[in-house]
């Protein structure tokens, strides 16, 4: 038996192979996540950006693709189910495009029935011999706010007596004659009282140019509505005094004393709803007392 001392000692050393080439292969698939991830993001962003319509425009494409090309309609790049050619701009609102389309064309009407109703006024002063001698008088024109109708002053044929509200009997005529025409449209109107810069004279204490541009607005909402003009109708009535003349040359130019009604358009209402409330009328019942100035007292305005 051989001495184990003699025995040959044999090492075995296990080779320990580098990764080589698969070493970075996790670098890769992080990579991969990480585009994955920006995809699902960029995704998200853009269904949350993308009008609603549009969404449902793609949607209803891909569910049928073959439509538009069966029914012969436009190009799918122009269709209007779906994105245009190019695409549209991120940032609208749902119904963006056609909202604008369709205020427009609710502009464009509602310009023609105001122009209408200028054409119908202007024909019924002609037409009628009671107003056509107060042509003059009767001053309409297109503004930013609607339909502007004027009743001014003359020298000698003023609208209401000297210092008071009360209307001459060609006025009240006048007035009776527009409400039954501007109950034709569905607009509502605004009316405003006027005065020349001559300062109010006599009458009670702290009665002015104001109060009597006021009252007098008002007794011209009651004409209109005896004329038949619905008492829904009136969304305003004012008296501006003398802050807004008509000669701003001459001051004390009788045709400065003045009553003007606007038949308001949509936007117009609109602003002075959100201003005052759904629910205000200014002016809508009696709320100014007319009886603040003594029959007679004062210059005329």
């Amino acid at each position: 038996m051989s001495d184990d001392s003699t025995r040959p000692i044999v090492i075995k050393r296990k080779k320990v192979v580098a990764g080589g080439d698969h070493g970075g292969a996790w670098k890769l698939a992080y990579a991969d996540f990480v585009t994955a991830l920006m995809a699902f993001f960029l995704l998200m962003w853009l269904l949350g950006s993308t009008a609603r319509g549009d969404l449902k425009g793609i949607a209803d494409y891909f569910q049928n693709p073959l439509r538009i090309g069966r029914t012969g309609g436009e190009a799918v790049a122009t269709a209007e189910s779906i994105l245009q050619g190019g695409g549209k701009d991120l940032t609208r609102e749902m119904g963006q495009t056609n909202k604008q389309q369709t205020d427009t064309d609710f502009l464009r009407q509602e310009q023609a029935l105001l122009e209408a109703l200028k054409a119908e006024i202007e024909r019924m002063i002609e037409q009628s011999p009671q107003l056509a001698q107060f042509k003059k008088q009767l001053l309409l024109d297109i503004t930013s706010e609607g339909l502007r109708i004027q009743i001014v002053d003359e020298q000698n044929r003023p609208m209401f007596d000297s210092g008071g509200a009360d209307l001459k009997p060609y006025t009240r005529d006048i007035l009776r004659q527009i409400g039954k025409a501007l109950n034709g449209v569905s607009n509502r109107i605004s009316l405003a009282g006027h005065t020349d810069a001559a300062p109010y004279a006599g009458g009670m204490a702290g009665f002015t140019n104001w109060e009597l541009s006021a009252n007098r607005a008002n007794a011209s909402r009651r004409e209109l509505i005896v004329g038949g003009m619905s008492d829904n109708k009136v969304l305003r009535v004012v008296g501006l005094a003398s802050t807004v003349l008509f000669d701003k040359n001459d001051p004390l130019n009788p045709v400065n004393r003045r009553i003007s009604i606007v038949v308001l358009n949509k936007k117009t209402e609109r602003a002075i709803v959100q201003e005052v409330g759904p629910e205000a009328s200014i002016g809508g019942a009696d709320e100014i007392n007319d009886g603040l100035a003594p029959p007679g007292a004062g210059k005329s305005r």
